[in-house]
Parts: structure tokens; C-alpha cells; sequence
């Protein structure tokens, strides 16, 4: 129960914060309602949700790096709501909803998500919550780095796409899911500790990588898992279009039970990390063992 509360407590500051954006009564007020239909579509706030207990972790309070975790989950929505297209995994719902694109139309789905990743970026760099102006360089840089094409999210979705139909070994699936899931939820743990008016220490940042890199596989796996043994009804999304797409999958490589495994193996990393490097981990442990039982 007091997971949940916390966990609860930490989402609804974001969501309360994203409600307010995007108000503005402009020409463009469509495409500001396209950018606001995908936000505030719901989802877990997962993301966010780690932006600010790495910063609490470290300094107490989640505060500071309220900036920094609506920047994140705009970006993430971006990422989203381009992975739905037609010329990438062509889906028509996401989190229950139709996605963007069936409502807005294609080219004010694309305009949308290309205007979240610049406001998530500009949140970040005029935040006046944070540590500094230094800090919110040094977090535009880490998440620039997490969305990019040399270890971002374009790098995973562009292997991703083009591994379509071929065979993968684990070596090959594993760096595109450090890619195209880890690398952003790494980027989140590093700017809670960045945003913190408390300067982290090496121990300390390096943990916050370790961590976001056992939970993004657990996570992937654990996606992969679903997609299979889910409903779309559940899920919000459709079940079964790994296959239908010809993706190889951690469940095709390994099958259900020894994923099972992996998915523990993972989490259990995940928790030693951060249990190393911060006095109080217990929440990110919890987190971690959330994310690995999860059914949604």
C-alpha cells in the first residue's frame, strides 16, 4: 500500500503539470490538441515517475526535478506516438485509445510528436526548479543522447525496423532494447540525480545506469511476454502484432519460462544497485519488482 500511495503520489504531479500545457489559443490550436490527446492519453508515467524518485533518493524531495520529468514524458510521447505510424508499426490503438494518427491524421500526428521532442527539450533547459543552468545542459545532453541515432531510440527503432523478418541472436535483440527502451529510462534515473540540488557522486551515477539497464530489459522482456499471453483489451494496445510485423521477440528466442527467469535475473540486478548506492532504495527496489510482475 505504501508503494502504491507513493507511487501515485509522484504520477499525479506530473499529470497535474502536463494538464497545463499546451492551452494556448493559437491558429495552430489543432495541432496543440493532437500533442495534448497523445500526453494525456494516460499510461503508467513510469518514466517521470523515475525522474523524480532518483532526485528524492538523493535529495530528499521530488521537486527539483519536476521539469526535468514532464520533459522526459514528452519525449517519450513523441517516440510513441512516431512508433504508431503507418510506416513504422502501423497501430491503431495505444493505451486503450485510438492512436493519434487515426484521430488527427497522419501529418498532424508526425508535426505532434516532432513539437513534444522540442518542448521536452525546452522545458528542460529553462527549468528554474533545478539545480542550474549547468545542470539543465548536462540533462539536455543525456537525453539528446537517449533519443538519438548513435545509442538512442532512433538507433533502436531504425535496427528494430530493419531486423523485421530476419533472424536475431540475443546479442542483436538485446542492444536494440538497450536502445529503443533503455536507454530513456536511464536517462530518467540520471536526471533525478541531476536535477538534485545534492551534486551525486560517481557511485551514485553509475548505479542510476545499471539500474535503468536491468529494469529496461526486465521491462522488454516482460513487454515481449505479454504480447503474447495478454488481451488487447488489457494491454490497450494490439496483442500479437510482433508476429503479425515478423519481429523476433525475446519470447521467440527463448520461450515463456526461461524469459520468466531472465525477467527475475534482471530485476534482481536492478535492485542490488541501487540498494549499493543510496540509503534509501527501497521504493526503486519495489519499482523494479512492480515493472517485472506486471500485467499491463
Amino acid at each position: 500500500m505504501e508503494f502504491e500511495r507513493e507511487y501515485r503520489q509522484a504520477a499525479d504531479l506530473v499529470e497535474g503539470t502536463l494538464k497545463g500545457c499546451f492551452l494556448e489559443n493559437v491558429p495552430q490550436r489543432e495541432l496543440l490538441d493532437a500533442m495534448r490527446y497523445s500526453l494525456l492519453a494516460g499510461g503508467k508515467r513510469i518514466r517521470p515517475v523515475l525522474v523524480l524518485k532518483f532526485c528524492q533518493a538523493l535529495c530528499g524531495s521530488m521537486e527539483p526535478a519536476l521539469d526535468y520529468a514532464c520533459g522526459v514524458e514528452m519525449l517519450h510521447t513523441y517516440s510513441l506516438i512516431h512508433d504508431d505510424l503507418p510506416c513504422m508499426d502501423d497501430d491503431d490503438l495505444r493505451r486503450g485509445k485510438p492512436t493519434c494518427h487515426k484521430v488527427y491524421g497522419e501529418c498532424n500526428a508526425v508535426l505532434a510528436g516532432d513539437a513534444l521532442q522540442a518542448e521536452a527539450f525546452r522545458r528542460i533547459a529553462a527549468s528554474q526548479r533545478s539545480a542550474g543552468p549547468a545542470a539543465n545542459g548536462w540533462a539536455c545532453a543525456i537525453l539528446g543522447q537517449a533519443a538519438g541515432a548513435l545509442t538512442g531510440i532512433c538507433a533502436g527503432q531504425y535496427l528494430d525496423m530493419s531486423g523485421e523478418g530476419k533472424a536475431m541472436d540475443e546479442g542483436q535483440l538485446t542492444q536494440i532494447h538497450l536502445w529503443k527502451t533503455a536507454a530513456l529510462l536511464q536517462a530518467a534515473c540520471l536526471l533525478g540525480l541531476i536535477a538534485s540540488p545534492v551534486e551525486p557522486t560517481q557511485v551514485q551515477l553509475e548505479a542510476a545506469k545499471t539500474y535503468a539497464r536491468e529494469v529496461g530489459i526486465a521491462f522488454q522482456i516482460r513487454d515481449d511476454m505479454l504480447d503474447q499471453e495478454s488481451t488487447t483489451q488489457a494491454l490497450g494496445k494490439p496483442v500479437g502484432s510482433d508476429a503479425v510485423n515478423g519481429k523476433h521477440t525475446f519470447v521467440t528466442l527463448y520461450g515463456l519460462e526461461k524469459c520468466r527467469q531472465l525477467v527475475e535475473e534482471h530485476t534482481r540486478l536492478a535492485r542490488q544497485a541501487v540498494s549499493s548506492a543510496f540509503d534509501n532504495a527501497e521504493f526503486l527496489c519495489r519499482l523494479a519488482d512492480w515493472l517485472a510482475g506486471r500485467s499491463y
